[in-house]
């Protein structure tokens, strides 16, 4: 239910819809701040109410947060401007039926891992996921040549821009999350940290992301346009690389400091990437594709955080090998998981590329317009 009320709030959907331009770059860069916040107060407010473990409650207390936070939304959402369809729109159940089953059937295995109790099984899952994804594919195609209102547009697929921008945002949001959970992984099993100092170490992650998107959405995005996008995808490398470097040199049993500046770094390409990457993900949508487009970008952005925290955590968890396993080893697990997530990145890479057109960014497009004879 809280997944589902979650997809409710497009806040993607909702500034492309109330901004243009330059503004919605602008906006998108004061959203990023916005998400850094929610990142460094996440992980630290779960922290501090599961240290706390109140009335025994242990990791439970953390489902307290949604509260207010419900309460303040419910508050101010109705200062938000709506943007109703021209027409009146159904909603697709069959498709609906279609995604959900789909993605259920790639994801269930990944996440359950060894408890399926056979490789076997999570193949033919994973398989058998495929095979209804596609057949959702198809399922949208003729849903929109007999006029009705399909879940997702099919002319978003028209262009190679927005399925690239699937891609890309699936792999980028897998490195994201998936690096947050195995430093928080080895700061407790590796290192054998509390909870909360876990946490803490997260927060220059999430202090880059909040500084560097306002930055990017402010500045350097009306300047120099998709190309920002590239910037913040080679800070992120050269951040996991370094983190790397520091793994590499770190001693087993000791906290590794010089990582919060790694892990900064990081997060300073994080911001730089994500808000180009969402105003070149939605230069070409058209109005009426606005809703589907959002709903796509969300829909990825979640499925990218299983798959890395999927991918990246089996990754940590196969080099630990055993629950009494010893810093050393978790060490090593974790450099491992910062590895695949480097090859991530480079993926990731080549699938922005495709997403851009050379093309004149914001500033030299309003010069050229005001030269004389324009």
């Amino acid at each position: 239910m809280q997944g589902g009320a979650a997809a409710l709030m497009q806040t993607i959907g909702l500034i492309r819809a109330m901004f243009d331009g330059d503004e919605m770059a602008k906006a998108l860069g004061w959203n990023g701040p916005v998400v850094g916040l929610a990142a460094v107060c996440g992980p630290v407010l779960g922290a501090v109410l599961t240290h706390a473990d109140i009335l025994g409650s242990s990791w439970r207390a953390v489902f307290l947060v949604n509260l207010p936070l419900a309460a303040a939304v419910l508050a101010t959402a109705r200062l938000l401007r709506e943007d109703r369809a021209a027409h009146p729109v159904r909603l697709d159940i069959p498709g609906t039926g279609l995604a959900v089953l789909g993605i259920g059937l790639v994801v269930y295995p990944l996440i359950e891992g060894d408890t399926m109790g056979s490789s076997l099984w999570s193949g033919v899952a994973i398989a058998g996921g495929v095979i209804v994804l596609v057949g959702f594919g198809f399922h949208q195609r003729r849903g929109a040549r007999r006029g009705r209102s399909p879940l997702v547009e099919p002319s978003l697929f028209h262009h190679r821009g927005f399925p690239a921008a699937l891609a890309a945002s699936t792999l980028f949001f897998a490195v994201m999350n998936g690096l947050m959970l195995v430093v928080a992984l080895h700061a407790q099993l590796g290192l054998g940290r509390d909870v909360l100092t876990a946490g803490l170490s997260l927060l220059p992650w999430s202090g880059g992301l909040a500084v560097s998107s306002w930055v990017a959405g402010a500045y350097l995005v009306p300047r120099h346009g998709s190309r920002v996008m590239f910037a913040g995808l080679a800070a992120l490398l050269a951040g996991a690389l370094a983190a790397l470097a520091v793994y590499h040199g770190a001693r087993p049993t000791a906290y590794p400091w010089p990582l919060l500046g790694a892990l900064a770094v990081s997060g300073v390409g994080l911001g730089l990437f994500t808000v180009p990457f969402f105003t070149t993900a939605l230069s070409r949508v058209r109005p009426h594709e606005t809703g589907s487009a959002a709903g796509l970008l969300n829909a990825v952005q979640q499925l990218g955080a299983t798959l890395g925290i999927a991918l990246l955590g089996t990754t940590f968890f196969h080099g630990l090998g055993h629950r009494s396993a010893t810093p050393g080893a978790a060490l090593i697990a974790v450099q491992h998981a910062f590895w695949v997530a480097v090859g991530l990145i480079a993926t990731a890479t080549a699938a922005a590329g495709l997403m851009v057109t050379p093309s004149v960014t914001p500033s030299q497009k309003a010069r050229a317009e005001r030269r004389p004879g324009r």
